[in-house]
């Protein structure tokens, strides 16, 4: 199905459009870390993808559809400092789609990726990040290699909105805000891209 052209797709609402000024570079780590799955292109993460070279991508003016409509949080988020650029900050940021969600909050999410080698904990970046990222309605996940974790919505937010047990008061309006947005995505969801 495609949608009319005035219509923004799911990351241009959610994060905002592609920033023209801001541009992969030497930056590569998509090319490596990321699981595509697309149907005119696959690799696994964790492995470089067959057309990566020393220079960048081999078939880039050819390359599949998917490696050029796909953007990383970095390239949409003017709030994010140069600094947070995936090579630079050993950070990957990507919106994640998941198939068979284990819950709504995972179902369409921002995941940050710590990569080997990053300093990024020791160095406050991902603190900063996080700080950044954490304000939006938004489910944000950190995984550090071994371990994903949801770092929001905060966690007693998140029990009441999986639960759908009656929060109290003072947590009311955000779990009602969360429950609306992220009430159409479930366990069972099947029509994730």
């Amino acid at each position: 199905m495609h949608r009319p052209p005035s219509e923004p797709d799911i990351e241009t609402m959610l994060l905002g459009p592609v920033l023209p000024e801001r541009d992969c570079g030497d930056c590569t780590a998509c090319c490596t870390h990321l699981t595509v799955n697309s149907p005119d292109f696959a690799k696994p993460a964790g492995i470089a993808c067959s057309h990566l070279t020393p220079g960048g991508c081999g078939i880039h003016a050819v390359r599949p559809h998917i490696c050029r409509t796909w953007f990383c949080v970095w390239r949409r988020r003017a709030d994010l400092p140069d600094a947070a650029r995936p090579d630079r900050s050993g950070l990957l940021v990507s919106l994640n789609f998941v198939d068979q969600a284990q819950n709504c909050l995972e179902a369409v999410s921002i995941n940050i990726r710590m990569l080997p080698g990053s300093d990024a904990i020791r160095n406050g970046l991902a603190a900063a990040t996080l700080d950044r990222l954490c304000r939006d309605l938004v489910p944000v996940w950190f995984s550090d290699g071994e371990e994903k974790m949801l770092m929001h919505p905060a966690a007693d937010v998140a029990r009441h909105v999986l639960s759908d047990t009656p929060p109290p008061a003072a947590l009311a309006p955000e779990v009602a805000a969360w429950r609306e947005r992220y009430a159409l995505f479930g366990a069972d969801r099947t029509d994730a891209d």
